[in-house]
């Protein structure tokens, strides 16, 4: 008899769960996995696959103004958000079926209902125990909302998806990635927006000239960027207005807006789930301490994705739930993931495609550093009449001359940087880009035609 119900316990349909529990079965491990909402997690139901189809939604609009100078007549264009959101609703649901269908097709037995850790081996479900030999957390994140007054009145990315009513004068906090990629989605449809942000410049932890570019490009399309700013508070008027309360510096000053959105960061999901009673560390956000083949502090006990607080991207959770699947089945040596130089993106309008090292970063780590950067007006908009620009730039060691960074802000930058990502991760020289005969006429060639430069070394900055 087995001393355990489960060879492996899943907590979490997410991405990362759900590729470690079919790998785990497919090495021929019993495996459960446990949720409480809907299979999927955050990026299939309330995250990056619903916020790239009202990216699409939001482009039309300036898609039917170019579309004049390139000859064609469009009239009559209107926009329904209830259409959108039911359409949208229709294909999340559609993918959470094939989700659903992936793990019963891998024979994972799925326990519907919140769980918790009774002990080292054992998890509760609902009303249930069972035992297991390991047991995985991939319950992901969370998003952080400050205790201000009138916080009740505002929405995150998780309610924004499901509005009932497009809100027509939006107040969005916040300047990371989820802040600027909704600012793009409800102008792009027709709100007025409003970016609070308390930091210098938008997107912190991008390369300076990333965030001043997408800085200056959204301007342009009318949202207003209120830096070192901070909400004080929100209040509902009878009407059902909302006022916020918004300091700058010393001066402060009220909006009046129909939708509040916080993107304030987001903080992994470990309340509730019995780690620190289990014995398991926890850092100041409560995240997963995990070592680099998703060990815990405590023997048989793993985690992966945004409940570790490492990189809160979905590919890499399915990486690393890949990982400590082979690893505790697949027979062979642990499988460490590899977090250098992971591509990313965000879709804000422009986009944003970036892998490697910020400026700063090679700076920090190289005694020299060489820059190619290159501005420049893109073909479309040369009949289209559009104002906008793309920006793309290398960061090279002098000294190896290996390209340690790439970033791009324009019109399908995270389609191009997907495969410079390779490159880089590769360890290729901007000698071999050079080498490289670009694809013309397209932006993506700029990348292996920059030619001219400006060094950098540590001593100067």
């Amino acid at each position: 008899m087995p001393q355990f119900d489960y060879d492996l316990f899943v907590i979490g349909a997410g991405s990362g769960g759900v590729r470690a529990s079919r790998v785990a079965a497919a090495f021929g491990a019993r495996v459960a996995i446990a949720e409480h909402y809907r299979v999927g997690g955050t990026c299939v139901i309330r995250g990056c696959v619903p916020k790239k189809l009202l990216v699409y939604a939001s482009h039309f609009h300036e898609d039917f103004e170019d579309a004049s100078g390139y000859g064609w007549t469009v009239s009559g264009s209107s926009f329904s958000w209830p259409i959108l959101i039911a359409n949208k609703n229709r294909e999340i649901a559609r993918l959470e079926g094939i989700y659903s269908k992936l793990l019963e097709n891998s024979k994972v037995t799925v326990h519907r209902g919140r769980a918790s850790l009774i002990d080292t081996h054992t998890v509760k479900v609902g009303d249930r125990q069972v035992t297991a030999d390991s047991i995985l957390v991939a319950t992901g994140g969370w998003p952080n909302l400050p205790k201000i007054p009138g916080i009740e009145h505002c929405i995150t990315s998780n309610e924004a998806f499901e509005l009932a009513v497009q809100p027509g004068r939006v107040l969005i906090v916040g300047g990371g990635y989820i802040a600027v990629e909704f600012a793009g989605i409800f102008r792009g449809l027709g709100s007025e927006v409003t970016v609070s942000y308390r930091g210098d410049q938008i997107l912190r932890g991008f390369d300076e000239d990333v965030r001043a570019h997408l800085s200056r490009e959204i301007g342009k399309k009318g949202i207003d960027i209120e830096l070192r700013s901070n909400v004080r508070g929100v209040e509902k008027l009878p009407d059902g207005t909302l006022r916020a309360t918004i300091l700058n510096g010393q001066a402060e000053r009220t909006i009046d807006c129909d939708a509040v959105m916080y993107a304030t960061g987001r903080r992994p999901a470990t309340k509730g789930l019995g780690l620190e009673e289990a014995g398991v560390r926890l850092d100041d956000d409560g995240g997963v301490v995990v070592d680099e083949y998703g060990r815990s502090s405590v023997p048989g006990i793993f985690a992966v994705g945004d409940v570790t607080n490492r990189i809160a991207l979905t590919p890499v959770a399915i990486r690393e739930g890949l990982g400590v699947a082979t690893t505790l089945f697949g027979g062979g040596a642990p499988v460490r993931i590899d977090h250098n130089d992971v591509p990313s993106a965000v879709f804000s309008q422009p986009p944003v495609g970036t892998v490697g090292m910020t400026e700063a970063q090679a700076i920090a780590s190289c005694d020299q550093v060489e820059i190619y950067q290159a501005d420049f007006r893109p073909m479309k908009a040369t009949l289209s009449g559009r104002d906008e620009r793309t920006m793309m730039k290398l960061i090279v060691d002098a000294k190896s001359q290996r390209v340690l960074g790439a970033h791009m802000v324009g019109g399908d930058a995270p389609e191009i940087i997907q495969g410079i990502g390779i490159a880089v991760k590769a360890g290729l020289t901007k000698q071999q880009f050079d080498a490289t005969v670009g694809i013309h006429p397209t932006a993506a060639e700029e990348l292996v035609t920059m030619r001219e430069k400006r060094s950098v070394s540590r001593a100067a900055t």
